[in-house]
């Protein structure tokens, strides 16, 4: 089941909309958990300037044939013009667990 999952990281601004765009993403089926990992700092290039500011990182399990709904929703949900989603690979881990983010993030029956 590892190559049916993947990892997307997200950052979202500082506070309260990183922990609601994950309730959003699990709530609507589009991830089987979301990760909040507040205080981080990005430091990046935005319209011709280095800018610096404070995150969260979201760490978001899914299927992957859930990336596009999933990416398509959070460009709805997000306040960026250009959000962060980036998908990558599971290779492996615990089949369990990753049975189990299969079986969660999945459109309900």
């Amino acid at each position: 089941m590892s190559s049916e999952a993947c990892l997307v990281l997200v950052t979202a601004p500082a506070g309260e909309e990183g922990p609601a765009l994950a309730r959003s993403l699990v709530d609507e089926r589009l991830a089987a958990c979301v990760t909040v990992l507040p205080g981080v700092s990005s430091v990046y290039r935005w319209e011709g300037a280095v800018e610096t500011a404070s995150e969260s990182l979201l760490l978001v399990k899914t299927r992957r044939d859930r990336l596009d709904h999933l990416r398509e929703r959070i460009v709805e949900l997000h306040p960026y013009d250009v959000p962060e989603v980036v998908a990558l690979p599971i290779v492996g881990g615990l089949e369990a667990y990753l049975d189990w983010v299969i079986a969660e993030s999945g459109v309900e029956g």
